[in-house]
């Protein structure tokens, strides 16, 4: 008789219960926070407003420096992160802000609670930022997927500018321009590691970026061109395109052009 252990036909579904918990119970507790409403209804107003356009997503790099923001005049637009540096020095500001990643938040909160400019913001911003009609706090999930409604969740697959794509797909965006996606980052080192930052950032538009000793993460540039391949794919799926219009940078995953092209197309 055989003495094999009898396998549980359950195995498989528990194991799969046990690996998706973390994003299960992480989600269970923004559900039942009573701001998750608030924000899924906002979120939910922002659907499909825009079916069919086309917009700009302002990434960090620093050739975002030689964009003519004069040019963006009348198109919507999505700053990212620390976009406010560029207020001291421009008449130009985005339709919306969008970030995720906490360090930028706590380093950015005096901005985020002053504005009244939209902001998209990962929902561990619920403790720091003002709880206001322009603010949009965004449940971010650990599963790789491309959310087309983000009143839910998003994926930040490893760049705030994935969660851009997603939004600005939510919004119903099907031509997308990134400009200053250089990535490429003048600091080295293992993808995702919290560092301290040098005395000048020589990786973003800013040299004040991420300076003076401040905690940042460094890129993860493989997952990053995981994620834009598969916005790429979403927006190909649904008639639409993201393209590269960075003046230079090394991000090959979106067919480049120039801005003044897109712009005008």
């Amino acid at each position: 008789m055989s003495t094999r252990p009898t396998v549980s036909p359950y195995r498989h579904l528990l194991g799969a219960v046990a690996e998706a918990w973390p994003d299960l119970r992480d989600r269970m507790r923004w559900d039942m926070n009573p701001l998750s409403f608030a924000s899924r209804a906002k979120l939910r107003r922002w659907r499909d407003r825009f079916a069919g356009g086309k917009a700009v997503i302002l990434c960090n790099g620093p050739s975002l420096n030689r964009v003519d923001f004069a040019a963006l005049d009348g198109v919507f637009t999505f700053g990212l992160n620390k976009v406010n540096l560029l207020f001291s020095r421009s008449d130009f500001r985005p339709s919306c802000v969008v970030a995720v990643n906490p360090h930028v938040i706590e380093q950015n909160a005096d901005f985020y609670n002053q504005t009244a400019l939209p902001l998209f913001l990962d929902t561990v911003a619920h403790t720091r930022i003002a709880h206001r009609e322009n603010v949009h706090l965004v449940h971010s999930s650990h599963q790789a997927k491309f959310a087309r409604d983000c009143s839910v969740s998003v994926s930040q697959g490893a760049t705030v500018t994935f969660v851009a794509l997603q939004l600005a797909f939510h919004m119903g965006f099907r031509r997308i321009a990134l400009v200053g996606c250089d990535h490429s980052f003048a600091v080295k080192g293992p993808a995702n590691a919290t560092v301290t930052a040098g005395a000048v950032d020589h990786s973003h538009f800013d040299p004040n970026y991420f300076a003076g000793g401040v905690q940042w993460q460094l890129p993860d540039l493989l997952t990053s061109e995981v994620s834009y391949t598969m916005a790429e794919q979403v927006y190909r799926q649904f008639g639409g395109e993201v393209l590269n219009c960075t003046d230079g940078g090394r991000l090959e995953v979106f067919r480049r052009m120039r801005l003044p092209e897109f712009l005008s197309s």
